[in-house]
Protein backbone atom coordinates (compact mmCIF):
# COMPACT_ATOMS: atom_id res chain seq x y z
CA UNK A 1 0.00 0.00 0.00
CA UNK A 2 2.73 2.51 0.97
CA UNK A 3 4.72 1.60 -2.12
CA UNK A 4 1.77 2.35 -4.39
CA UNK A 5 1.15 5.73 -2.72
CA UNK A 6 4.79 6.73 -3.07
CA UNK A 7 4.66 6.02 -6.80
CA UNK A 8 1.61 8.27 -7.22
CA UNK A 9 3.23 11.33 -5.62
CA UNK A 10 4.88 13.57 -8.24
CA UNK A 11 8.07 15.23 -6.96
CA UNK A 12 8.24 19.01 -7.30
CA UNK A 13 11.12 18.75 -9.78
CA UNK A 14 9.09 16.50 -12.08
CA UNK A 15 6.17 18.91 -12.17
CA UNK A 16 6.01 21.38 -15.01
CA UNK A 17 5.13 24.36 -12.80
CA UNK A 18 8.66 25.77 -12.85
CA UNK A 19 8.96 25.24 -16.59
CA UNK A 20 5.68 26.99 -17.31
CA UNK A 21 6.50 29.80 -14.85
CA UNK A 22 9.71 30.46 -16.79
CA UNK A 23 8.01 30.47 -20.18
CA UNK A 24 5.12 32.64 -19.00
CA UNK A 25 7.51 35.05 -17.28
CA UNK A 26 9.67 35.59 -20.35
CA UNK A 27 6.69 35.96 -22.68
CA UNK A 28 4.90 38.32 -20.28
CA UNK A 29 8.06 40.43 -19.86
CA UNK A 30 8.41 40.79 -23.63
CA UNK A 31 4.72 41.48 -24.30
CA UNK A 32 4.55 44.01 -21.45
CA UNK A 33 7.45 45.83 -23.10
CA UNK A 34 5.54 46.04 -26.36
CA UNK A 35 2.14 47.05 -24.93
CA UNK A 36 2.28 50.28 -22.88
CA UNK A 37 -1.02 49.46 -21.10
CA UNK A 38 0.67 46.41 -19.53
CA UNK A 39 3.49 48.42 -17.98
CA UNK A 40 1.88 48.51 -14.54
CA UNK A 41 2.96 47.61 -11.01
CA UNK A 42 0.62 44.59 -11.12
CA UNK A 43 2.54 43.12 -14.05
CA UNK A 44 5.80 43.77 -12.21
CA UNK A 45 4.49 41.86 -9.19
CA UNK A 46 3.37 39.00 -11.42
CA UNK A 47 6.89 38.88 -12.90
CA UNK A 48 8.38 38.85 -9.39
CA UNK A 49 6.10 36.01 -8.27
CA UNK A 50 6.87 33.99 -11.41
CA UNK A 51 10.57 34.59 -10.80
CA UNK A 52 10.22 33.27 -7.26
CA UNK A 53 8.53 30.13 -8.61
CA UNK A 54 11.33 29.63 -11.11
CA UNK A 55 13.97 30.02 -8.42
CA UNK A 56 12.20 27.57 -6.12
CA UNK A 57 11.13 24.92 -8.63
CA UNK A 58 13.20 25.15 -11.78
CA UNK A 59 16.88 25.45 -10.83
CA UNK A 60 18.57 22.32 -9.52
CA UNK A 61 21.72 22.22 -7.40
CA UNK A 62 23.67 21.11 -10.46
CA UNK A 63 22.50 24.16 -12.44
CA UNK A 64 23.10 26.71 -9.69
CA UNK A 65 26.51 28.01 -10.74
CA UNK A 66 25.56 28.40 -14.40
CA UNK A 67 22.26 30.08 -13.49
CA UNK A 68 23.90 32.59 -11.16
CA UNK A 69 26.68 33.42 -13.64
CA UNK A 70 24.12 33.89 -16.42
CA UNK A 71 22.04 36.11 -14.15
CA UNK A 72 25.04 38.28 -13.29
CA UNK A 73 25.99 38.58 -16.95
CA UNK A 74 22.44 39.49 -17.94
CA UNK A 75 22.02 42.14 -15.25
CA UNK A 76 25.36 43.75 -16.18
CA UNK A 77 24.44 43.69 -19.88
CA UNK A 78 20.97 45.10 -19.13
CA UNK A 79 22.53 47.93 -17.14
CA UNK A 80 24.88 48.73 -19.99
CA UNK A 81 22.03 48.53 -22.50
CA UNK A 82 19.99 50.95 -20.41
CA UNK A 83 22.69 53.56 -20.95
CA UNK A 84 22.31 53.37 -24.73
CA UNK A 85 19.85 55.95 -25.94
CA UNK A 86 19.73 54.31 -29.37
CA UNK A 87 18.32 51.13 -27.85
CA UNK A 88 14.84 52.58 -27.78
CA UNK A 89 12.22 52.79 -25.09
CA UNK A 90 10.46 49.53 -25.99
CA UNK A 91 13.65 47.46 -25.89
CA UNK A 92 14.73 49.13 -22.64
CA UNK A 93 11.38 48.32 -21.02
CA UNK A 94 11.56 44.72 -22.25
CA UNK A 95 15.06 44.28 -20.79
CA UNK A 96 13.92 45.90 -17.54
CA UNK A 97 10.97 43.51 -17.35
CA UNK A 98 13.24 40.52 -17.83
CA UNK A 99 15.50 41.80 -15.03
CA UNK A 100 12.37 42.15 -12.85
CA UNK A 101 11.57 38.51 -13.63
CA UNK A 102 15.09 37.07 -13.21
CA UNK A 103 16.10 39.01 -10.09
CA UNK A 104 13.85 37.15 -7.58
CA UNK A 105 14.82 33.79 -9.09
CA UNK A 106 18.50 34.62 -8.62
CA UNK A 107 17.87 35.69 -5.00
CA UNK A 108 16.15 32.40 -4.22
CA UNK A 109 18.90 30.35 -5.89
CA UNK A 110 21.63 32.34 -4.15
CA UNK A 111 19.97 31.90 -0.74
CA UNK A 112 19.49 28.18 -1.37
CA UNK A 113 23.17 27.90 -2.29
CA UNK A 114 24.30 29.83 0.79
CA UNK A 115 22.07 27.66 2.98
CA UNK A 116 23.47 24.49 1.42
CA UNK A 117 27.07 25.66 1.83
CA UNK A 118 26.49 26.72 5.44
CA UNK A 119 24.80 23.44 6.36
CA UNK A 120 27.53 21.17 4.93
CA UNK A 121 29.94 19.75 7.42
Amino acid sequence: MARRLAAEVVPMRDSKIGHWAFLIGVVLALIAGLVPQLQTPKISWVLVLLGLLVGLLNVTAKETQEFLVATIAFVIAADAAGDLIQLGVVAAVMVGNIVTFVFPASLVVAFKTIWQLASEE
